[in-house]
């Protein structure tokens, strides 16, 4: 029992961290500043702006209906960390709402130099959602409408979410400058990027390809001098029907140059693919700990 309590708040916890980074995003950099944001999220930040309304209230609101829509037609197995992700939101706007009530924190707030909140923004934000989607959780909102879609009319996940944060980014017009909705793409472009960097892991390298008739003897001298893995694949060529060996590993970024100096002295006519690989496990590079 113990070790699967373990388990969950291992996950649960990450969760509520960046659901409280993004909080502290939106009610530090964003809403002071008369920035935007998609999804649901944009439009509780729009009744702020018409109506004042309170963030955290209006997340509430509108993530409570959509939740439990989910929860009908998603399933429970889908939607618990979503519910997670939802109340530590909730929780946090109302949180940091208090504390800049009370002054105990003031919000970065410029006329000038928006470039400077544009960027702290985005950083902010996307760290806070990377950390959440990456521990399997979402903040509620437009994740729940893009699902509940894509499973009714098989429309794409990524085309609905882009579609609402159109709309929403576009319907801000009526409240804020053209200048600012501009600045708010910029912030949405430095967040996704972050996102990306969260998601698919710090943790990058490059994975080589190398297709050869000395594959065998480029695998040595990896392995002798660069102390790396490396699989020897059997193949046989399309056109010669001749069998090959192909020769697979993945370096760090610095070691691609090694890599290619070694494959050349051996074989200068060798065919070498690199592919991009990212959030890399095992021997060498990041190490997973089981208990």
């Amino acid at each position: 029992m113990l070790p699967k309590f373990w388990r969950q708040f291992r996950v649960i916890l990450p969760i509520l961290f960046g659901a409280g980074v993004y909080a502290f995003g939106l009610l530090y950099f964003i809403i002071p500043n008369k920035l935007m944001e998609g999804g649901v999220t944009g439009i509780t930040i729009l009744l702020n702006y018409a109506f004042g309304i309170s963030p955290s209230l209006s997340t509430l609101i509108i993530n409570i209906p959509l939740f439990l829509i989910g929860l009908k037609m998603l399933g429970r197995r889908q939607m618990i960390y979503t519910g997670v992700g939802i109340a530590a939101l909730t929780f946090f706007l109302w949180l940091f709402e208090r504390m800049i009530d009370m002054g105990w924190i003031i919000p970065f707030q410029t006329q000038h130099d928006y470039i400077l909140a544009v960027l702290y923004a985005g950083v902010t934000l996307g760290i806070g959602l990377g950390i959440v989607f990456r521990f399997g959780g979402t903040t509620g909102g437009s994740d729940i409408i893009a699902t509940i879609l894509n499973r009714a009319f098989g429309w794409s996940i990524g085309q609905i979410m882009l579609a609402l944060d159109i709309l929403i980014i576009g319907g801000s017009l009526f409240f804020i400058s053209k200048e600012l909705v501009l600045y708010t793409l910029v912030t949405v472009f430095i967040a996704t990027k972050i996102i990306d960097f969260i998601q698919e892991g710090a943790y990058s390298g490059k994975a080589f390809t190398i297709i050869s008739d000395h594959a065998s003897e480029i695998a040595e001298i990896i392995m002798k001098e660069m102390d790396r893995g490396v699989t020897i694949i059997p193949a046989i060529g399309a056109y010669s029907k001749q069998a090959k060996e192909v020769a697979y590993c993945v370096v760090s970024r610095q070691e691609i140059r090694r890599v290619h100096n070694i494959v050349k002295s051996v074989d200068p006519r060798a065919f070498v693919v690199i592919n991009e690989v990212n959030d890399v496990h095992g021997e060498g590079f990041r190490e997973e700990l089981h208990h």
